[in-house]
Formats: structure tokens, sequence, C-alpha cells
């Protein structure tokens, strides 16, 4: 086949996030197949922005870039940048149809209006037109941001969704409780898959991790050394992330023996860090984002793995997130502090899941997973590591989303 892939923020191990398209990309190449990805040249996702406009090859994925206007936030500037992508591959969609001539066309740039871009190029090319849905928009701006359904573009957005649950040929999310959601808004649930996040398993061979960033390791081996057990949170510090929670519990815990490592960046994470220089909050440690290839290296230095969520009813669609992957993946107990539509950690058995956005629930969640013996803590690591092998790997779901297509 060949496959035209639309995702706005599309990244790469040399680019950062975000890191689906590509993984996905590279299993379908591997099968045999050919795929163009269609991305803008600056994502506020990225580490690392393309030098500009142009084609790219990376593991025999070829990326074309275009070139589009540099924003900070979600204001006016996000929107221009969003426009300019989607103008100018409309704009190239008689040139995609004729020159690559895809079999399949995916959307796939977070939010919807891409659709209309990906349906035009499928038409011309008489190729099947795919959905892919993170999020659901407009409702995520609504219910986590409070847009109200009437601003213009939250209206953008519905028609959007509307249209392309009309007409996809195939619709996959990667959240697992949205059929009753798609449903109401016209779509034909035949035409629904699920295919979630996952790990690559090339990222967890026992040659490719690298030493775990000096700092960081001389501080939990420190901490080991005083007899305390290491709580730790890998991945960005931002308000979904609920690390507010984390830290009180935290506070609630100065007396036991356990210290809390909080590893990565994030538009929070200066907040947070003065925070607990403001409060002492003795027992916890902040750094910042290290490289990808260390978070095996990271993950192993952790006793328990935390992450949170907020209370929000957006969260009873399901939830997908990576760094739980990652924490299953290396073997860590998880505390899960969530209420959502599905819990991959209580469904593998994978450590316990206590209240969102409850301190005293999440530091009970910490003493009585140090409080259990150490070979349960690792049969529940063990299960999560064979919970996302079954389910979560690139080479299962890449196969799953092309056997969605019919």
């Amino acid at each position: 086949m060949k496959i035209l892939l639309i995702n706005h923020y599309a990244g790469s191990p040399k680019h950062g996030m975000e890191f689906r398209p590509y993984y996905l990309a590279r299993e379908w190449v591997r099968m045999g197949h050919q795929v163009l990805v269609l991305a803008a040249s600056y994502s506020h996702v990225r580490s690392t922005q393309p030098p500009g406009a142009g084609v790219e090859v990376i593991d025999g994925i070829s990326y074309c870039w275009y070139r589009t206007p540099a924003y900070e936030g979600n204001g006016l500037g996000r929107v221009k940048n969003i426009w300019s992508f989607c103008r100018q591959v409309w704009g190239d969609a008689d040139a995609l149809a004729e020159s690559f001539a895809p079999d399949a066309v995916i959307a796939s740039s977070t939010y919807p209006m891409d659709v209309w871009v990906a349906r035009r190029v499928a038409r011309k090319a008489k190729a099947k037109l795919v959905y892919e849905v993170h999020d659901l928009w407009p409702l995520s701006p609504i219910e986590l941001s409070g847009m109200s359904p009437r601003h213009p573009f939250a209206m953008l957005c519905q028609k959007a969704e509307n249209d392309a649950y009309r007409d996809s040929d195939a619709v996959i999310s990667m959240l697992p409780k949205v059929h009753e959601h798609m449903a109401a808004h016209g779509l034909d649930l035949k035409k629904l898959a699920i295919v979630p996040n996952g790990i690559t398993l090339d990222e967890w061979a026992t040659d490719a991790a690298e030493p775990l960033d000096a700092q960081i390791a001389a501080h939990i081996a420190l901490q080991r050394a005083a007899g305390r057990r290491v709580i730790g949170y890998a991945g960005s510090h931002g308000l979904p992330n609920a690390l507010d929670v984390l830290l009180d519990a935290a506070k609630l815990l100065k007396e036991a023996q356990v210290a809390f490592v909080l590893v990565g960046g994030g538009h929070e994470r200066v907040r947070l860090e003065q925070r607990v220089r403001d409060e002492g909050i003795a027992n916890v440690a902040m750094f910042g984002a290290i490289a990808k290839r260390q978070i095996p290296s990271l993950l192993a230095a952790f006793d328990i793995a935390y992450i949170g969520w907020q209370r929000t009813p957006i969260y009873r669609f399901g939830i997908a997130p990576n760094k739980l992957m990652d924490y299953m993946m290396a073997r860590r107990p998880v505390l899960h502090s969530v209420e959502a539509g599905n819990d991959p950690v209580a469904e593998a058995g994978a450590g316990l899941t206590v209240k969102p956005e409850d301190a005293r629930a999440v530091a009970d969640g910490v003493l009585a997973l140090i409080g259990r013996t150490p070979q349960d803590l690792a049969a529940m690591g063990e299960r999560g590591r064979a919970f996302v092998l079954a389910n979560h790997t690139y080479p299962v779901l890449a196969g799953r989303f092309l056997a969605a297509l019919g």
C-alpha cells in the first residue's frame, strides 16, 4: 500500500514528539508499504524543528515539511499555524493524488479540521479516508479549558468532527470508550477500531538504554543509602498531570522513608519547583527532561512509578498515556491516581489505583505499596510488562491499524 499520513505535529527520534506517527509508519515500511508523512515545520511539542520546508527521509519514511509560522500558547498564533498547514496541503491535493497516488489517506493531527484536507486528497486519488482520533475535539477544549460550545473555533471543530464520522471509510481511536459519543455524532460504529498508544521494542533492548544522567543517578543513590524508597514521575509537567497533588502527598509523607523524584519539562515545571522551594518540601527533588534513551535507566531506578490525572469528565472516554506504557515495560509497580473509562493498571494488575486530586489517597497509596513484599511488587511489574507486550507494541498496533482498513 501507499499510505499518506497527515499529522501536523508528527515527529521522530531526531525531532522529538509526536512519536506515534513515526512508530506506526516505521512498522508499515517494515511490512513493505510506502509511507509519506505530511507535517508542519513548526510544532510546540517538538524539541527540535526541521530546518524548513522540504522532503526528508527518516528510517525509510518520507517526511514532507510544510513551512508554518512559529507560535506560543493556544492563541491566535497557533490558529494561524494550523491554517497555514491546512491551506498548503489543500493546495497540493492534486499533486499528492497524482504523484504519490495513495491507497489510504489518514487524517491524524489532533484537531479535526485536517479531515477536510485528507478527504480532498482521498477523493482525487480514489483512496480510503481514515480519521484517527487522539482527543475528542471540540469536547476536550470545551470541558478542559471552558471554551463555549458556541465559540467559532468550537463550532468549526464540531463541523469537522461530524464530517469525519460521516465521510471516513474507517475511524481509528486511541481512546477506548468513545462508542456512544461517536454514534451520537453520526458514526456508523462498524467503521470504528480502537488502536491505543504503545511502545517500540528496540528502545527496550538491553543495549539500547543510555546510562542515567549522573546528577539524577547520584541523588537516587543517596536516597537509597539513607534507606528511602524512591517514588518517581517521568514526563511532562503540565496541569493535566496533577503534580500539585503529588507534592501535597509528599508533604503528608515527610516523616516516611520515601523520596520523590520528578523528571521532565513542561509549562508547570518552574512553578512546581518554586512550590518545592517556598514550602520546604525536602523529600522532593526535581530534574529537567532527559534524553529518551535514558528513560529505561531512569525507570529502573524507581521503586514505584507515579502517574496522576485531574478529575474531569472528559476521561470517561478513556485514557491512553505513553508514559504508563513505559512504566509497565520497565516492570515498575504503578501508583495510578485516576477516574476514567478505562484503567490499564487495574486491568493488568500492575499496581494500585487511587482517587484523583486526593493527596491523602495518593499518600496512602504510597504507604500501601511500599508495605508490600518485594515479591508482590516484582509480580506487579511482571504483569504490567506482559500486558504491554501482548497489547501495546507497535508491530501489533500497526497491524491492527491496517486491518481496520479492510
